[in-house]
């Protein structure tokens, strides 16, 4: 019993102290949390339950409605983007147009990669913290912690304060086209903003958080040999055709690059034969060609990942170096696609962002948040930001396990814990309370 009394003690003066590195107007964003959580995790449960798959237009702008109102309730202006220009159902967009501190950008997105067609459609709790549903993790979760932090800073008089930017992109999943319609919003956003908050849920651990994410692009490699009797292959008239070509290139991507740190290029596709038929909407084809005919054709498709635009250059520049140094008899050409996530480059701003954020989580007694590493996190909109804002960090969302599958859970109890560092972070950005 004495060291139960004793325990007991020992927490409640480290709460204490804990709480003695908050101000008085921290210490009510942390209340006001508290106090509302229980409806925004009605609302979670709500918007969860809404199929907001990307190609269900009328599910995504559905949940956009659910939360335009409770934007509108904080006193936001908002405004419903369409988006026929780039075949998405569109945008929310929420400002708050404060005159106090820099200027904030806080990204979500309204559609889940799970389509009427799933059988992933309703939440159900595994026990009671766990929620299992489509999209409670990625993202929904962070869409309702942006509104909890929002509703703490209105309840402590500092939203009205505020610069704040909210843009809730309805196609992050599969994005419209073209990319600077589909992205317009969010670029110029960026370009209006100091500061880029996001809110996705990076690698599902909350100590940690992103400084960085690599880029997402796809390329095509096309090689072209001389179809002949395989009994000529090898001679000077007929060469090595293009299968042997195509396979030459390929192994000297891996030599050459694959030990570059956090540069990935991916072969997804590749058909090869006297005859190609290729289907970029399909991801697929046919190809037809005969044991005794040297190849006349193959087609490669894949992606490429980098940590910066420097670091993709580079890339680029030696796959098409590679490509370019041809075996006898053949030739090849690799494009790249401009259409694609451009990477959030790590900076100096971005890790000060972080050390920001670290000091407010162990100010409020959770912990030391560290970056995470880039190859566990994904392409996402928050790289759409980079060159244009001072500071950016990702991963700010609800914690979960398992997201883009029918078994995506989160965490019902860090939805306050999330909003709490992510209003506390807002308000002394925005009251230059501030210390690495």
């Amino acid at each position: 019993m004495r060291n139960i009394i004793l325990s007991i003690c020992l927490v409640v003066f480290s709460s204490g102290l804990l709480l003695a590195q908050l101000s008085k107007t921290e210490k009510k964003i942390v209340r006001s949390v508290d106090q509302n959580n229980e409806h925004y995790t009605s609302l979670l449960k709500e918007i969860v339950n809404i199929n907001s798959g990307t190609m269900n237009f009328e599910g995504v702008k559905h949940v956009g409605m659910v939360l335009k109102k409770e934007f509108e309730t904080l006193g936001m202006e908002t405004k419903w983007v369409d988006g026929a220009a780039f075949g998405r159902a569109g945008h929310l967009v929420a400002v708050n147009k404060g005159q106090k501190g820099p200027k904030m950008l806080l990204i979500g997105h309204l559609d889940t990669v799970f389509e009427p067609d799933s059988p992933f459609q309703q939440y159900t709790m595994l026990n009671d913290s766990i929620m299992k549903g489509p999209g409670v993790a990625d993202m929904k979760g962070g869409d309702v912690i942006i509104l909890l932090a929002l509703k703490a800073l209105k309840e402590a008089n500092i939203l009205d304060q505020m610069q704040v930017e909210v843009v809730l992109t309805g196609d992050e999943e599969k994005s419209g086209s073209p990319l600077e319609l589909s992205k317009k919003n969010l670029v110029e956003g960026a370009k209006r903003a100091d500061i880029a908050l996001a809110f996705e849920n990076a690698d599902g651990d909350p100590k940690t958080i992103v400084v960085s994410r690599r880029s997402s692009s796809g390329w095509t490699l096309t090689v072209s040999g001389n179809a002949a009797h395989s009994s000529q292959v090898f001679t000077d008239k007929v060469g090595v055709g293009a299968i042997y070509e195509a396979s030459r290139i390929l192994r000297e991507f891996y030599e050459q690059l694959s030990r570059e740190e956090n540069l990935t290029f991916n072969p997804g596709v590749i058909l090869g034969g006297t005859s190609t038929s290729y289907d970029a909407g399909q991801s697929g084809g046919t190809a037809l060609g005969k044991s005794n005919v040297v190849a006349k054709e193959v087609v490669v498709t894949g992606d490429i990942r980098a940590v910066s635009l420097e670091q993709l250059e580079k890339a680029k520049r030696i796959m098409q170096e590679i490509a370019a140094n041809n075996y006898p008899g053949t030739s090849a050409e690799i494009i790249f696609n401009e259409d694609g996530y451009p990477p959030l480059a790590p900076s100096d701003g971005n890790r000060k962002l972080l050390s920001y954020y670290d000091k407010v989580s162990k100010d409020l007694g959770y912990g030391p948040v560290e970056a995470v590493n880039p190859r566990n996190a994904g392409a996402a909109d928050v790289s759409f930001t980079s060159g244009y804002v001072d500071m950016a960090i990702d991963g700010m969302g609800l914690s979960g396990a398992d997201d883009h599958t029918i078994n995506e859970t989160g965490n019902l109890n860090m939805l306050s814990i999330q909003a709490k560092r992510a209003a506390v972070l807002m308000y002394r950005l925005v009251s230059a309370r501030v210390k690495e």
